[in-house]
């Protein structure tokens, strides 16, 4: 299951992730079953960890600055995410592959600290 994510573009196998629950309990990223309805192109934030299990913290990027994931995230898991505008910072950003409205961003290197904005999309 950890290759097939790795190496398959994004319209293939999107029961992938609607099989693994989140481990998170922070109440906010809601890696769900829309993962398996809905073509990833329309979440604005998906966070696939493609290699070695990394901190994350992903955070309402506004005034209150609500926290929806804020841990370890392993190898293979998937999360998504409806909310705009966020922040994301990744202790190892090599380990994450990340899509914002749909695009692939590119890879960070491994081993250091990254961050990434998702705007409001408007229209």
């Amino acid at each position: 299951m950890v290759n097939a994510l790795s190496g398959e573009p994004e319209q293939k196998g999107p029961s992938t992730s609607a099989s693994r629950p989140a481990a998170d309990d922070s109440g906010g990223g809601d890696p769900s079953p829309e993962t398996a309805s809905s073509p990833t192109a329309a979440l604005p934030l998906v966070i696939r960890v493609t290699g070695p299990a990394t901190f994350v913290v992903v955070r309402v990027a506004d005034t209150g600055g609500k926290v929806l994931t804020q841990g370890t995230l392993n190898q293979g898991e998937t999360r998504n995410y409806r909310e705009t505008p966020l922040q994301v910072v990744a202790q190892n950003g090599g380990s994450l592959q990340v899509v914002i409205h749909g695009k692939v961003q590119p890879r960070k290197p491994d081993g250091r600290r990254a961050e990434w904005f998702v705007k409001t999309r408007r229209g």
